[in-house]
C-alpha cells in the first residue's frame, strides 16, 4: 500500500486543484529572479548588553589594589595561630596492639569438636572486638585502676571552670560541667583522649590513649590492653560456671525419669508375659521362628519322598532296568544284583559256543529272568517304604501348620502389647542417652570451671611505650592551615566583589515594538540575499559554520514549531515516532523536520531518518556528508554505528538514506521498518523525513506515529483539513497541520540554509 493524499470521492477535485495551485506557484517561484527585499536596519533604544567574559586582567588589578585587605588578615591569622599552639597543654599519645586469633587450646575443646578446625574470625567479628574495647564497664574499671578520677585533667571541676566555659555553657555551646556527676565528666574526658579501630584488612586491634602525662599514656593504654584480656576470661569462665550449674540441675531430674521410664517398662514386661528369650527376641516369636524351620524340613522330607517313590513306579511299570540309588543301595538288593551281574556274564560266555536253544541257554536265561523279578518285586516294596514316608511326613506337615496357626494367633493377641514395651523402652532408652551426654558434658565444663587462666581470642603483640613527642597540638600544620585559609579566604572576598561589580546589570536593549518594524519593512530596499541561517544558542555546538538571524527572517514559523515541540515532549512514549510529510517533495519539508527536532534534541536523544533523499540539506548539516545510509544498511555494507551521525549545530543525530546513487527500491524493504524499530528502542524521539511519501510504504511511516503535515502556503483550508482526514484513515494515530512550511531565505545556497 502506497500513501496517496488525494483518494476519497467527491472531496478529490478540491485537493487536486489545491495541490496543482501549489506547484504552479512552486515553479513560478523558482523561475522568477531570486531577490530579497532587506529591510533596513531598526536601531535600538539603547546599547546592547556588554560581554559577560571574565577580565582576568581587572581582576588582577584588583587584588593589587586591595592587598591590604589580604595581607593584614593573614599576618594576623598567622600571629594568633602561632600563639594558640603554644598556649595549648600539649598531650602525649601511646599506643599497644593486640591480635585477634583465637587462642582456644585444643585439648580443653570437647571430644566432638577436636578434630574440627576453628573458622577464622570476620571483619564483623573484629570490629565487635573493637567495641569491647570501649564498653563503659571497661572503662570504669581504668579509671578505678588508673585513679583517673582524681586528676584535673579528666575531672576539670578538681580546678575550676573557667568563665568563658561556663557562659559557652549557658548559650549552649558545650555541657555545663557542675550538672555533670563525677563519672560522667570523667568517662567525657576518657573517651575523647582514647581511639580503638581495627587495622584494615587485619585482626588486629589498636588502642590509642592521649594524656598530658607520657607516662600515664602509656599505663592507660598498657592498662586497657590487660583488662581487655581479663574481661574476656572472666566472660569464658562465667560461662563454663553457668553451663556447669545449668547442667548439674538437670542431671538430677533426668536420673529420675530414667529410673521411672525403665521401671515402667520392665511393670508392663513382666505383666503381659513378653519374656525375652535368645537374640533379643520374645519367647512367642522365638517359638514361632522353631515350628516354622520343622514345618519346612517336613515339608522337604515328604517332597523327597514321594519324588523318589513316583520315580521307582514308573520305572517299574515301564519295565526299564531299576537304576535308582535308593534301589541299588538296599541292602537285600546288594546280593540279587551280584548274581544278576554273575549270570550275564556266564549267558555271555556260552552264547559264544552255544546256540539260542541249548538248554544251558535256557537255563541261564531263566535264572536271569527270577533275578529280574526279585529285584522288582524288592523295588516295589521300596517304593511302598518311601510313600508310607511320605504319608507320615505329609502328617507332620499338618502338625506343624496347626502349631504355627495357633502361635501366629497368640503372637497376634500380643502384638498390641509389644508395640506398648517398645515405646516404653524407647523412652527409656532416649531419656538414658540424654542423661550420658548432659554428664559428659557436666565433666568438661566443670573442668573448665577450675582452670584458673581460661584462653582468651586475643593477645597482645605490641605493648605501649612512652613517647616523648606531644601529639596534640601539631603545630606546623595547624599554623600552615590557618594562614592560608585565611589568604584564600580574604582573596576570594576581594574576587568576589570583583566579578560582582563586572557582572552588575547594563543597559539593556529594547528594540522598537513591532508597529514601527512592520513600516521599516515598507521602505526596504531590493538587493541580493546574504545567508545567515539562525542557529539555537541553546543547541548550537562549535562547527565551521557560524549562523545568526538576521534582520529580514521571517520568524513567525519558529513558535509554531517550539509549541509543537512542546506537545511532543510532553507526550512522552506517544510521540516516540514523528513523521513529517508534505504535499510536495521540496526543501520545506527537510527544514520544518531539522527546525523541529533541535527543539527537542534540547533535552532528549534524537535522530532523523532521511526518506525523501531529495534534498541536500540533510548532506549539508551532517558532519559527515560521505557516511553511508540507510541502503547500505539494507545491503549489509554498513552497520548501525557506521550510519548515525551527527548534526553539525546540534546534539541531533542524522540517518542518511544512502551514498549517491543508491538504489531507491532499496527503502521499501521491510527491513528498514526493523531498523525504525531498533532507533526507537534506542532514542527518545524518531523524526522521520519522508517528504511527499509517494513511494514509501504506509506501514514504515504510519506504524505506532504522528504525522506532521508541511503545506504549500497557497493550499486551501478544505484541502488541508481533507488531507489531515485522509491521514488519520490511513492509520497515523495524530495529525498535525503546520500553517506554513519553513523556507531557507535563498534558495541558491539552500544547502546552507538550516533552521532552528
Amino acid at each position: 500500500m502506497r500513501l496517496a493524499f488525494w483518494r476519497g470521492g467527491k472531496d478529490r477535485a478540491v485537493v487536486e486543484r489545491a495541490v496543482s495551485k501549489a506547484k504552479a506557484e512552486t515553479k513560478r517561484a523558482e523561475l522568477a529572479p531570486r531577490i530579497e527585499a532587506k529591510p533596513a536596519p531598526v536601531a535600538p533604544t539603547q546599547q546592547p548588553v556588554e560581554s559577560g567574559d571574565i577580565d582576568l586582567h581587572a581582576l588582577g588589578a584588583a587584588l593589587a589594589r586591595k592587598r591590604g585587605w589580604i595581607i593584614v588578615p593573614t599576618v594576623l591569622a598567622l600571629v594568633a595561630s602561632v600563639a594558640i599552639v603554644n598556649l595549648v597543654t600539649p598531650r602525649y599519645k601511646s599506643e599497644s596492639r593486640i591480635l585477634i586469633d583465637g587462642r582456644e587450646n585444643v585439648f580443653l575443646r570437647p571430644n566432638s569438636d577436636r578434630a574440627e578446625e576453628r573458622q577464622a574470625l570476620d571483619a564483623e567479628a573484629v570490629t565487635s572486638q573493637v567495641q569491647l574495647v570501649l564498653s563503659r564497664d571497661l572503662a570504669r574499671e581504668i579509671i578505678k585502676k588508673n585513679k583517673l578520677a582524681e586528676r584535673p585533667e579528666f575531672d576539670p571541676v578538681l580546678q575550676g571552670i573557667s568563665p568563658l566555659r561556663s557562659l559557652a555553657a549557658l548559650v549552649g555551646i558545650g555541657r555545663d560541667p557542675f550538672s555533670m556527676t563525677p563519672e560522667e565528666r570523667v568517662l567525657d574526658a576518657y573517651y575523647e583522649r582514647l581511639q580503638a579501630y581495627a587495622v584494615d584488612k587485619s585482626r588486629v586491634i589498636v588502642i590509642e590513649f592521649q594524656s598530658a602525662d607520657p607516662d600515664l599514656a602509656a599505663r592507660v593504654a598498657n592498662s586497657i590492653a590487660d583488662g581487655y584480656l581479663v574481661l574476656q576470661q572472666d566472660a569464658r569462665q562465667d560461662q563454663a560456671r553457668n553451663a556447669s550449674q545449668w547442667y548439674g540441675g538437670r542431671i538430677d531430674e533426668l536420673r529420675r525419669n530414667v529410673s521411672e521410664a525403665e521401671a515402667k517398662a520392665e511393670d508392663f514386661r513382666s505383666k503381659s508375659s513378653l519374656f525375652i528369650g535368645t537374640n533379643n527376641t520374645t519367647l512367642s516369636n522365638q517359638q514361632m521362628g522353631e515350628v516354622n524351620t520343622q514345618l519346612n524340613n517336613a515339608r522337604a522330607l515328604k517332597a523327597d519322598a514321594e519324588a523318589k517313590a513316583r520315580l521307582i513306579r514308573e520305572m517299574i511299570q515301564s519295565g526299564k532296568p531299576i537304576e535308582s540309588s535308593e534301589v541299588l543301595n538296599s541292602e537285600s538288593m546288594r546280593t540279587p544284583s551280584q548274581q544278576r551281574v554273575a549270570l550275564r556274564a556266564q549267558l555271555a560266555e556260552q552264547s559264544s559256543t552255544l546256540l539260542g536253544n541249548h538248554p544251558r541257554i535256557k537255563e541261564l536265561k531263566a535264572q536271569l529272568a527270577d533275578l529280574d523279578t526279585q529285584i522288582r518285586d524288592e523295588a516295589a516294596k521300596l517304593a511302598r517304604t518311601l510313600e508310607n514316608d511320605a504319608r507320615a511326613a505329609s502328617g507332620r506337615v499338618q502338625e506343624l501348620s496347626a502349631s504355627l496357626e495357633q502361635l501366629k494367633k497368640q503372637a497376634t493377641s500380643t502384638n498390641g502389647q509389644d508395640v506398648q514395651l517398645r515405646a516404653l523402652e524407647r523412652e527409656a532408652k532416649a531419656q538414658r542417652d540424654l542423661l550420658e551426654t548432659y554428664l559428659a558434658k557436666y565433666r568438661e565444663a566443670n573442668t573448665r570451671e577450675t582452670i584458673d587462666t581460661a584462653p582468651t581470642d586475643g593477645r597482645i603483640i605490641s605493648r605501649a611505650i612512652v613517647s616523648n613527642m606531644p601529639a596534640y597540638p601539631k603545630k606546623l600544620p595547624i599554623v600552615l592551615i590557618a594562614t592560608i585559609a585565611t589568604l584564600l579566604l580574604s582573596s576570594g572576598v576581594v574576587v568576589t566583589g570583583e566579578l560582582l561589580r563586572q557582572t552588575a546589570p547594563r543597559a539593556v536593549a529594547v528594540f522598537t515594538p513591532a508597529q514601527t518594524r512592520a513600516s521599516a519593512r515598507q521602505e526596504q530596499v531590493v538587493q541580493p540575499m546574504v545567508i545567515e541561517p539562525f542557529v539555537d544558542p541553546v543547541m548550537a555546538e562549535p562547527a565551521p559554520l557560524q549562523p545568526e538571524m538576521t534582520a529580514d527572517a521571517d520568524v513567525s514559523e519558529f513558535p509554531e514549531i517550539e509549541r509543537l515541540a512542546a506537545s511532543l515532549r510532553a507526550a512522552g512514549a506517544g510521540a516516540k515516532k514523528v513523521t513529517v510529510l508534505g504535499t510536495a517533495a521540496g526543501e520545506a519539508v527537510t527544514l520544518s523536520t531539522l527546525t523541529l527536532a533541535r527543539y527537542l534534541a534540547r533535552d532528549a536523544r534524537v535522530v532523523v531518518v532521511d526518506l525523501a533523499a531529495s534534498s541536500p540539506t540533510m548532506a549539508a548539516v551532517s558532519v559527515d556528508a560521505s557516511a553511508p545510509g540507510l541502503a547500505e544498511l539494507m545491503q549489509g555494507e554498513a552497520s548501525f554505528a557506521q550510519i548515525i551521525t551527527r548534526d553539525k549545530l546540534s546534539r541531533l543525530h542524522l540517518v542518511l538514506p544512502g551514498r549517491p546513487g543508491f538504489d531507491r527500491s532499496l527503502l521499501q524493504s521491510p527491513r528498514v521498518t526493523l531498523a525504525v524499530d531498533a532507533l526507537l528502542r534506542a532514542y527518545d524521539h524518531v523524526l522521520l523525513d519522508a517528504g511527499s511519501a509517494s513511494d514509501l510504504p504506509a506501514e514504515l511511516l504510519t506504524a505506532n506515529a504522528r504525522a506532521v503535515v508541511v503545506p504549500d502556503a497557497s493550499m486551501a483550508p478544505d484541502a488541508r483539513a481533507l488531507m489531515c482526514e485522509q491521514l488519520s484513515a490511513v492509520g497515523f494515530s495524530e495529525v498535525t497541520m503546520l500553517s506554513k512550511p519553513v523556507q531557507p531565505s535563498n534558495p541558491v545556497d539552500a544547502p546552507r540554509v538550516v533552521a532552528a
